[in-house]
C-alpha cells in the first residue's frame, strides 16, 4: 500500500528504501545497491492558456503554486557545511512554508544530504546545472567532454531524489550574454546552443526522462529568446524593483508566470555586524561596512528606499534593524500580488534564503542562522492560507483576498477592523466566506472613502483577520501611505515572561497603543521566535510568543536582556 509524496504543506513525505542485490549461481550477495525514493510524479507544465503559456509545477497531478527562496553555498568554504548546518537551514525554509528552492549554478551542486533532507522537509529543488553569469568555451572538445562527464555524474547522483522537480541548464546567460557572434561581453547563440541546448538535455532525456529541462533562468520559449522577462511565457528574473529604484508598488503591475529570482537586500542584526566590525566602523559608509556588502550599490539603496518608507533612524542599531523590516515589506509586496494572481502567476522564489559570510546582502537568514524580518514575515505571505489586502487609498477602496494553498475547502470568517493612531476603533466587521482549493478569492471590497475623509489616511490603519473554526490562522495589515508618515503614539508594551520547558518560554505581550514591526531579542543570546516583527492592537487579545534558545538561562537572566521595540523606536 505506498503512499504518494507531497511538497511541504500538502501532504506527507513518505520514503521507501529500494535495494537492489547481485549473487552468484551458489547464492552470495557479490554486491549491492540501496537508495531511498519517494513515489510521485513532478512536472513542469506547459501549454497554451488565457494569459499565454503557461509555467506551473504539478505533484501527483496537482498543481501547486511554487514559494521559497534561492539557495546559495551554505559558507564560501563548502567543506566547512556541517550535516546540522544543512538540516537547520532546510528546517528553517520549511519551517517559512517553503516548498521549493532553486539552486543556484553559480554554486555547487550540493552534497547528499542537502538533498536527503529536502526529501524528508518536502522541498522541491530547482536544480541549475553549474552555469552562471559567464560565457563558455563549447567550441572546444576537450570543455565540452568534460562538461559531459560532470553532468552524467551528478544526474546519476542525484537523480533518484523525490524532491528533484526540474534541470535547467544556467543562471542567466541569455540575459546579454549571448549575441548573434563572439563579442568581448557575450558568446554567439550557435556555440551557447551546443551546451545549452544539445548537450545537456541529450544527458538529462537519456539519464533521468522524467524530469523536465529547461535551458535558463531566465528564458522566454515564446517569440524573441532575447526577451528572456516575457510575461506570457517561461520564468522571469525581476530587478526593477532593487537595481532599477522602482517603488515596491510596481511589483503589482508585474504579470509574469513565474518568478524564479528577485530581491531586496538588508543588513544583519547587531550581534552579526559586531564578528566583523570594532565600534569606528559601526556607520554604514565605513570601509568595512561597504566591504560586507555585496551589491555595488547596496548600502546607498537601502537608504534611498529607507527614506521613502520609514522616517531616518536615529542610531547605527536602527539602522540595521530598520533595514530588516523595508526588505521584508519589499518581498511580501511581491509575493502576496502574485499569490493574488494564481493562476496567471505559479511561483515566487525570493533572491536568496541563506549567505555564505557576514554580509548585507538579500539573504532571509544570516550566516549563523538568525532569521532576519524577512523570514518571519515569509511564515506569513507563504501560508497554506492567506489573508491580504489590496489598497487603493484615491477610491478609498480595499479589496480583501483569501488565497488558499491547501488540497481542500478552506471554510472560516473573515474579520476586519478600522482603528486609528491611538487605537480607537472607528469601524470593524465580519463576514463568513468559503475558498475552492488552490484559489484566491475576492471576498470583500470595503468602502472606506469617508474614514479617511474624516479622519485621514496618515491616523489609520486597517486590520485583517481569518479565522478558522474560531482560531486566527493568518493576520494582515493595510496603511493608506508611508509608514513614515503616520502619527504614531508611543507605545507602553507589557511583557509577562514565564519558563515553558527547558529551554524554551512564553512571552505573552499587550499593548496601549497600536504597536507596528514589535521585534523581540534576546540580547547576546542566538534566540528564536514563534513570532517576530508583528503588529500588537491595544484591547486586542494577549499576544503569545514562545522563545527557543540554544543555550540554558533562567528567567531572571532573559528578563534583563530581553528586548522589545517597535517602529517607533527607529526615530523617537
Amino acid at each position: 500500500e505506498p503512499q504518494l509524496w507531497w511538497p511541504n504543506g500538502l501532504g506527507e513525505q513518505p520514503l521507501y528504501d529500494l535495494v537492489v542485490e547481485l549473487s552468484n549461481d551458489i547464492g552470495q550477495v557479490v554486491d549491492s545497491w540501496n537508495q531511498r525514493i519517494g513515489l510521485r510524479t513532478l512536472r513542469l507544465n506547459r501549454k497554451m492558456d488565457t494569459w499565454g503559456e503557461s509555467f506551473y509545477f504539478d505533484v501527483n497531478g496537482v498543481p501547486f503554486f511554487a514559494k521559497g527562496a534561492n539557495w546559495i553555498p551554505a559558507d564560501t568554504f563548502a567543506r566547512r557545511v556541517s550535516p546540522s548546518d544543512y538540516e537547520r537551514l532546510l528546517k528553517d525554509a520549511a519551517a517559512a512554508n517553503m516548498n521549493m528552492l532553486r539552486v543556484w549554478g553559480g554554486g555547487i551542486y550540493e552534497e547528499d544530504i542537502f538533498y536527503d533532507l529536502c526529501d524528508e522537509l518536502g522541498i522541491c529543488i530547482w536544480q541549475d546545472f553549474m552555469f552562471a553569469c559567464a560565457t563558455y568555451p563549447t567550441f572546444d572538445e576537450a570543455f565540452m567532454e568534460n562538461v559531459k562527464v560532470e553532468a552524467e555524474q551528478n544526474v546519476r547522483r542525484i537523480r533518484h531524489h523525490a524532491c528533484l522537480a526540474l534541470w535547467c541548464g544556467n543562471n542567466e546567460l541569455e540575459q546579454g550574454l549571448t549575441d548573434d557572434t563572439w563579442t568581448e561581453q557575450a558568446m554567439s547563440w550557435d556555440d551557447y546552443g551546443l551546451l545549452f541546448d544539445d548537450l545537456l538535455p541529450e544527458v538529462v532525456k537519456r539519464l533521468d526522462p522524467q524530469r523536465d529541462y529547461w535551458p535558463s533562468s531566465a528564458h522566454s520559449p515564446l517569440g524573441e529568446r532575447t526577451n528572456w522577462n516575457n510575461p506570457t511565457c517561461g520564468d522571469a528574473h525581476l530587478w526593477d524593483v532593487w537595481h532599477g529604484k522602482k517603488p515596491f508598488e510596481w511589483y503589482r503591475t508585474c504579470e509574469h508566470r513565474f518568478v524564479s529570482e528577485f530581491g531586496f537586500q538588508s543588513f544583519p542584526e547587531p550581534r552579526t555586524v559586531e564578528t566583523y566590525t570594532s565600534s569606528d566602523d559601526r556607520n554604514i559608509t565605513s570601509r568595512i561596512m561597504e566591504h560586507h556588502q555585496r551589491s555595488r550599490i547596496g548600502n546607498s539603496t537601502i537608504i534611498h528606499y529607507m527614506l521613502d518608507w520609514f522616517r531616518l533612524p536615529t542610531s547605527f542599531e536602527m539602522t540595521l534593524w530598520l533595514s530588516q523590516i523595508l526588505q521584508g515589506m519589499a518581498i511580501k509586496y511581491a509575493v502576496e500580488h502574485w499569490r493574488r494572481s494564481m493562476p496567471q502567476c505559479m511561483g515566487a522564489l525570493y533572491w536568496q534564503l541563506n549567505d555564505c559570510w557576514q554580509v548585507a546582502s538579500w539573504s532571509s537568514i544570516d550566516y549563523f542562522g538568525n532569521w532576519k524580518a524577512l523570514h518571519y514575515m515569509a511564515r506569513d505571505f507563504f501560508a497554506p492560507v492567506l489573508i491580504s489586502g489590496l489598497e487603493d487609498s484615491q477610491s478609498g477602496t480595499v479589496e480583501v483576498h483569501i488565497t488558499n494553498d491547501r488540497l481542500e475547502e478552506v471554510c472560516g470568517e473573515m474579520a476586519w477592523s478600522l482603528i486609528d493612531v491611538e487605537g480607537d476603533m472607528i469601524e470593524s466587521g465580519r463576514k463568513a466566506v468559503s475558498v475552492q482549493p488552490q484559489q484566491n478569492s475576492l471576498v470583500e471590497q470595503l468602502q472606506l472613502g469617508s474614514y479617511l475623509d474624516a479622519y485621514k489616511p496618515q491616523r489609520l490603519m486597517l486590520y485583517l483577520d481569518f479565522l478558522e473554526a474560531g482560531q486566527s490562522i493568518s493576520q494582515n495589515m493595510v496603511l493608506f501611505g508611508r509608514p513614515k508618515h503616520l502619527e504614531l503614539q508611543v507605545p507602553e508594551i507589557q511583557v509577562e515572561l514565564k519558563e515553558s520547558k527547558e529551554n524554551e518560554y512564553q512571552l505573552k505581550l499587550e499593548t496601549d497603543k497600536p504597536a507596528l514591526w514589535v521585534w523581540m531579542e534576546v540580547e547576546g543570546s542566538a534566540a528564536r521566535f514563534s513570532k517576530n516583527f508583528i503588529h500588537l492592537q491595544p484591547d486586542a487579545d494577549e499576544i503569545d510568543v514562545i522563545i527557543f534558545l540554544d543555550e540554558a538561562l533562567s528567567t531572571d537572566e532573559i528578563r534583563q536582556r530581553l528586548r522589545v521595540r517597535s517602529l517607533v523606536d527607529t526615530y523617537e
